[in-house]
């Protein structure tokens, strides 16, 4: 058995570095507030909920918190339609309650991220509604994305563009006269209207804004659409195919996400953070192609931004490998740590997502009749954790991945409020945000005083309720502890030793060594040995499935430590 190394980033200037940057080799684990918990009763998540649980995340063992967005909104995306980007909405709670969060959360250790959404802004926000107000040329209406209709009468969108959300990119108001008038653009849904990022105002807004929650604690920002703010000059048509479809080809982003300009916004944020004490950080959600991320983080742009390749990584040792393998070197390009994430709030829980054949393609959302293998699925995703977790940089959690949730299919649709289901009928995220199970016997299983919920839970999740897990061992719950103190304890975190794969192997096991962990993953339905050799006495720290002496069950993962 050899090895082939791998360096991971930065380990000159982490090993000579007096402090070390928090953000390098945290695990953070996401909030997304309207399902984590309900202190008030209404069914929806709150702030003062959030607080009440942080000692449960503390002891879970992350370092920091994500919160999605719990600003003023309309709630038309879940948050993600901000009408005011420096007051909380009335159903999380108020101002005063984000700061209880945010001292309580320092008091125990955690730092916190918070959401910024500077792509759009809610068609309830302030200055759109100025600007529709304003007319067309107006200095208010050039916050905001609005064009000209072609067409004799201007009867035509500005351009062919589709929103992510399916459906046109575009949508025409009516003037202060009644007539028909511009178009304004929305790339999500059409209470998202597009901020004009060409206009300096737009600049100085959110620099406010960070500002704003830096001067309140925040320790760091989620960028939300990362890759988005600035579109091609000129607005021009995107090709399209022979059916009349855009085409983007395999790999690439629609012509309006991606452009060169949105890296200058993240050079004018970067002294902001740098200005602040606590190394102050921002990470981005950008979905575009891998070899493009280097150009978005390093010392004079962003820190982090999430490596979604993991993510799609289809269950297999060369798959899993390559989506190790790439990410650190870009990281190493640039003297940045990367990121390991499995779910979030906009994609199928790995639990189910594992649960199916790995050439299987999904749709958006998971539909009724696409039932995954549960046991399989849950199987494969704490093996899936076991690898992440033992990877050098930054790993984020979604709530409720450490008590092995499933994405939740049955949902009547006239309780979704996915924008994506309501504009094109599609499964949606929904599935994905059903409020977590704490106490097995409670209302709502502890989500609600009231037993409301904003969305239904289903049955299942009595059984993976937070105290059903607590103390029982080989639980979901207690792997996840168990891994994320050994992570801390070992520095696993941290690019000390970086990575080597281990070569000679069962096939369909995937070896990485991490210093003295060695860490095995046997990708295929059936038992193996385990290699004897230099692993021969080796300690075992942590497993993924009960082991048998010599052996390593079908689809699980095992965290060895050598002498």
């Amino acid at each position: 058995m050899t090895t082939s190394p791998l360096t991971a980033p930065q380990t000159a200037e982490r090993e000579s570095s007096p402090e070390r940057q928090w953000w390098r080799d945290a695990v953070v684990y996401q909030v997304y507030p309207r399902s984590f918990a309900d202190s008030d009763g209404d069914g929806m998540g709150d702030l003062p909920g959030v607080t009440e649980r942080l000692p449960y995340l503390r002891d879970l063992g992350v370092d920091a918190i994500w919160l999605s967005p719990f600003y003023t909104s309309p709630q038309k995306d879940g948050g993600y339609d901000v009408a005011d980007y420096t007051d909380v909405d009335p159903r999380f709670g108020a101002l005063s309650d984000a700061d209880e969060m945010i001292g309580r959360a320092h008091e125990l250790g955690l730092k916190v991220i918070v959401d910024i959404v500077p792509n759009h802004s809610s068609d309830q926000h302030e200055l759109f509604q100025q600007a529709l107000a304003a007319g067309p040329g107006s200095p208010e209406r050039d916050m905001y994305v609005f064009a000209e209709g072609r067409g004799e009468h201007g009867e035509l969108p500005p351009n062919n563009w589709t929103s992510i959300f399916h459906g046109p990119a575009w949508t025409r108001v009516t003037e202060a006269d009644g007539t028909p008038g511009q178009w304004y653009l929305h790339i999500f849904d059409t209470s998202q209207p597009d901020w004009n990022w060409e206009n300096p105002r737009v600049h100085e807004l959110f620099q406010d804004v960070l500002r704003f929650w830096l001067d309140r604690g925040a320790d760091g920002f989620r960028v939300d659409v990362a890759h988005g703010m600035v579109k091609p000059e000129g607005l021009p048509d995107a090709t399209v195919n022979a059916e009349g479809l855009i085409d983007i080809p395999e790999g690439e982003v629609p012509i309006y996400f991606d452009n060169d300009g949105v890296l200058e916004i993240y050079r004018e944020w970067r002294p902001i953070l740098d200005s602040y004490e606590g190394d102050r950080m921002m990470v981005l959600e950008a979905w575009i192609p891998e070899h493009r991320l280097p150009l978005y983080i390093g010392d004079e742009k962003a820190h982090q931004s999430f490596n979604f390749g993991f993510l799609q990584a289809r269950w297999g040792v060369e798959t899993m490998r390559a989506a190790i393998e790439e990410p650190l070197k870009l990281a190493d390009a640039v003297g940045s740590p990367t990121t390991w994430v499995l779910s979030n709030h906009d994609v199928i829980r790995h639990a189910s997502r594992y649960g199916f054949a790995p050439e299987y393609r999904f749709g958006e959302g998971l539909g009724r009749d696409e039932v995954p293998d549960a046991e399989l699925g849950l199987r494969r995703a704490r093996a899936a954790t076991l690898l992440m977790l033992s990877l050098p940089g930054s790993a984020y959690l979604y709530q409720g991945e450490e008590l092995g949730l499933p994405e939740v299919r049955d949902i009547p649709d006239e309780l979704r409020e996915d924008p994506s289901h309501l504009r094109a009928g599609v499964p949606g995220r929904d599935g994905c945000r059903v409020p977590l199970p704490w106490s097995k016997e409670a209302p709502a299983y502890g989500f609600s005083p009231t037993g409301r919920s904003w969305l239904p839970q289903p049955e299942a999740f009595g059984e993976l309720a937070a105290d059903v897990q607590e103390g029982v061992e080989g639980s979901t719950l207690e792997m996840y502890r168990a891994a994320l103190h050994l992570r801390a304890e070992l520095g696993l975190g941290r690019p000390d030793g970086g990575v080597s794969f281990l070569e000679g192997l069962p096939a369909g096991v995937l070896g990485v060594s991490r210093g003295e962990v060695t860490v095995l993953v046997n990708t295929t339905d059936a038992a193996v040995d385990l290699p004897q050799g230099p692993l021969a006495g080796a300690d075992v720290l942590v497993a993924s499935a009960p082991l048998m002496p010599g052996t390593l069950p079908a689809d699980a993962a095992v965290w060895l430590r050598t002498a």
